[in-house]
């Protein structure tokens, strides 16, 4: 039984899945395994899989397309290791990744552990900008709860440990389209288990490589905040609510601006904030204005969907959605 089994769920990414398992077959801490859930992708990467087989142990897993949640819960469920380590196959992590998790797990006592993203080096400029958008302290991205006095902390899927008992306790993943990470880091702590940062833990996390892919991942998102409040009272926060705001506040401008032209000067300030604010953070010029596009696609698009959910679910009460269905990945 190793001590680590990781679990990679992929759709149509070879590509990317190729650049993790190079980043996992280089780790300092070897006791670990390896399963791929190929959630009915087109463009398969059983072949790929094969070739790492001679690298460390790895299983190949090939089902009907389900979503992200179910594809975890496929792999998991079938693995052996005392923690369960999911990655998503966009991400690429550090050597020592597994060595620092293995030291944190042997001195301290928790249930379920987290880990920040950043962009590689090598990443384009649009994947850095967006990995900048994503992870900022002025836009909605990053890690909630980072800090203890901002809010609990809730491991996400893209670099999330827990123990194997724990995980099936729970019965895994919920079907949830979106959102189905934070539903799990949710009714895990609900039922009393523990949740930790891991700050030195990190993976290099590629995410979207456009800003109309990117768009469509935060609109979701904005839905599933509306999603996960109505399964977990309680957990919605004002931060939740600032995308809306900020969606809300640039029409309002945008309507005074007709009768006062002078108005629309105010629409300047936030996007000059965020220019300098990012090129002192990746100390790159070109990123930094790339990153203002990025940060209005995340907050425009994360408010719009959150603003369509609260209409839809909380004043109409209708069932459960998400957007996107045949055009999500185009």
């Amino acid at each position: 039984m190793p001590t680590f089994s990781i679990i990679i769920p992929v759709y149509n990414r070879p590509n990317e899945l190729k650049e993790l398992l190079d980043s996992i077959k280089k780790q300092t801490f070897k006791d670990f395994d390896v399963t791929i859930i190929e959630d009915g992708s087109k463009i398969t990467s059983e072949k790929l899989s094969l070739e790492y087989s001679t690298q460390f142990s790895i299983k190949y897993i090939a089902q009907t397309n389900q979503g992200p949640g179910p594809a975890r819960n496929n792999g998991a469920f079938q693995a052996s290791g005392s923690w369960l380590i999911f990655f998503d196959s966009d991400c690429i992590i550090p050597d020592n990744y597994l060595e620092i998790i293995n030291k944190e797990v042997e001195c301290t006592d928790f249930d379920c552990f987290g880990g920040p993203d950043k962009a590689h080096p090598n990443f384009n400029t649009i994947q850095k900008a967006i990995g900048y958008a994503m992870s900022s302290i002025l836009t909605t991205g990053g890690i909630r709860g980072a800090k203890e006095n901002l809010d609990i902390f809730y491991p996400r899927s893209f670099n999330l440990g827990v123990r194997n008992s724990v995980f099936n306790s729970l019965q895994g993943f919920s079907d949830m389209r979106f959102g189905e990470d934070l539903d799990f880091s949710m009714r895990l702590l609900k039922k009393g288990y523990s949740t930790k940062l891991l700050r030195k833990a990190f993976v290099y996390h590629k995410r979207r490589n456009n800003f109309r892919s990117f768009y469509k991942q935060v609109y979701n998102s904005g839905i599933a905040r509306i999603n996960l409040d109505i399964r977990h009272k309680g957990t919605m926060k004002i931060v939740h609510w600032i995308p809306a705001a900020f969606v809300l506040s640039h029409i309002l401008i945008l309507t005074v601006g007709i009768f006062y032209p002078f108005f629309l000067l105010s629409l300047l300030f936030i996007p000059m904030i965020i220019l300098f604010h990012s090129f002192y953070v990746t100390k790159e010029i070109k990123t930094a204005f790339y990153s203002v596009p990025a940060a209005f696609t995340q907050t425009i698009g994360y408010g719009l969907g959150f603003i369509k959910a609260f209409i839809s679910r909380k004043i109409l009460g209708k069932s459960e959605f998400h957007a996107f269905h045949q055009n999500f990945y185009k």
